[in-house]
């Protein structure tokens, strides 16, 4: 029991440390306004690199054809995310797509 504890005390260490240091380092100190915009684009920076290997890839190969359910998915969740900028009907219609695609014959 207290090895399980020191491991979750330990996991949770590690996990929060490296994000707080950068936090209470960086709120002290001014930040050059290029710094901050450039920090801006981090997140899409991220995501894209996230979701670019599942949309384009099948079986480790480029798939830009019809047979990708993935990509065809991602057409209309990418507008209801431009149209709405609403994140809830952003999920629901990519998930819709997807269950709607991955059942036709």
């Amino acid at each position: 029991m207290e090895t399980k504890l020191l491991v979750i005390l330990g996991m949770a260490a590690v996990t929060y440390i490296p994000r707080m240091l950068p936090l209470a380092l960086l709120a002290r100190v001014g930040l050059p306004e290029g710094f901050i915009r450039w920090l801006r684009f981090v997140p899409v920076a991220v995501l894209s690199a996230l979701l670019a290997p599942e949309l384009l890839l099948r079986d480790g190969q480029v798939a830009l054809n019809a047979a990708n359910t993935n990509l065809l998915a991602a057409v209309p969740c990418f507008a209801a995310a431009v149209l709405s900028r609403n994140m809830l009907l952003t999920v629901a219609v990519g998930l819709a797509a997807a269950i709607l695609l991955e059942t036709l014959p």
